[in-house]
């Protein structure tokens, strides 16, 4: 077989690649970022590849990918391993789910962790269709991987595909949390049916206005930029309304520096019984560990508006507003997360964990999105 090395004109979807023993890891946030700012929840997420992919022109028809994994795990609160989807004209072909890796596993009850090391794993993809096509190796969302060879019977090329970038931040529902692969993610479902670039800047736990998010998409190559903003501070309780508001904009005047007319759609939360109006910390729910399903629950006290304090529907609000007072932006849309899952989705598509949606729910919510964003009349539509 034919050994390619993997570039950076092979991968799409990422900020960096960093050079290891291995092979080469993708980074979904610049180096600098971490270095000045090197949060471990910040950098686990950013290092899990979620809408990364090998995109090349081949005529092959067996394709294998060698990485090596590594996965965060939790004592007591069992999560499914990460896969690879192969995608060809939008449309997933096949899924490899990953074996062997590493495995740093914590205890949730103590904050304890131990490593556990595995082996590299390769993903085939045998019975391709035959003739000149275009390939896409999208890398798991949920676990980091090095890269260390990708095998064919027959050359690969890079492909510039020449379609529009889409930027996206969010939270973890962005990211990809419950989605049993990586093509069938939200973002990810939107994407391909909309035939556009995906770059996921979905972090789990870390959608929380940080400036230096804002300057990563100012800086970024994009045609179209969306923003999801509002779960992770409620869950973390991380701000007051008093600073949410402003934080927001500082947020979106940094993008429009470096994105003056760029569509880009503000999005507030989608629906979430435990956080509509009962603000965060939001935590594991200690009487489901060990169970089939672990839940997570929120801890603050119902209505605590008066203190300023957040919920998903004071944020929505708050958003709505902040939308409404930069109307003199013609280029910034604002839409409301219950349009993509609202409380009547909840009683036909719950949230397992009570947090985030399952595969079905991300494909509901990736095809309502690319309806409204894509769609005829709405702000990312090619005209």
């Amino acid at each position: 077989m034919i050994t390619t090395p993997i570039t950076a004109a092979l991968v799409h979807g990422a900020a960096e690649l960093e050079t290891t023993e291995r092979g080469i890891r993708p980074h979904r946030l610049p180096g600098p970022v971490l270095a000045r700012f090197p949060d471990p929840q910040l950098a686990m997420v950013e290092g899990q590849p979620s809408g990364v992919r090998i995109v090349a022109r081949t005529t092959a028809r067996t394709v294998e990918l060698v990485c090596h994994p590594s996965r965060v795990g939790y004592r007591g609160a069992d999560r499914p391993r990460g896969s690879i989807d192969l995608v060809i004209g939008d449309e997933i072909v096949a899924s490899d789910g990953l074996g062997g890796g590493d495995l740093i596993e914590v205890d949730l009850g103590t904050g304890a962790s131990g490593f556990r090391p595995g082996e590299p794993h390769t993903a085939v993809f045998a019975g391709l269709p035959a003739g000149d096509k275009v390939v896409e190796i999208w890398l798991p969302h949920n676990e980091a991987v090095e890269l260390i060879a990708l095998r064919t019977h027959e050359p690969v090329h890079p492909v510039a595909t020449g379609r529009r970038r889409w930027l996206h931040h969010g939270s973890s529902i962005s990211h990809g949390s419950n989605a049993t692969s990586p093509a069938r993610t939200w973002p990810a479902v939107a994407a391909r049916r909309a035939g556009v670039d995906l770059r996921n800047l979905g972090l789990g736990g870390s959608a929380l206005v940080d400036p230096f998010l804002a300057r990563v998409i100012r800086d970024a190559p994009a045609d179209l930029i969306s923003v999801k903003l509002g779960i992770n501070v409620v869950n973390l309780d991380g701000m007051r309304l008093r600073t949410f508001v402003p934080a927001v904009h500082g947020f979106l005047d940094t993008i429009r520096d470096g994105h003056p007319r760029t569509p880009i759609v503000l999005i507030s939360p989608i629906f979430c019984g435990i956080h509509e109006d009962t603000p965060g910390p939001g935590a594991v729910d200690p009487a489901t560990l060990g169970t089939d399903q672990v839940r997570f629950i929120a801890t603050g006290r119902p209505g605590d508006r008066e203190l300023g304090r957040l919920s998903l529907r004071v944020i929505r609000e708050a958003l709505a507003s902040l939308a409404g007072r930069r109307a003199d932006d013609p280029h910034l849309h604002y839409l409301d997360g219950t349009v993509l899952y609202g409380e009547k989705d909840a009683a036909a598509h719950p949230l397992p964990d009570a947090l985030h949606p399952d595969t079905a729910t991300h494909q509901l919510i990736g095809e309502r999105f690319a309806e409204h964003a894509f769609g005829a009349g709405g702000p990312f539509h090619a005209s």
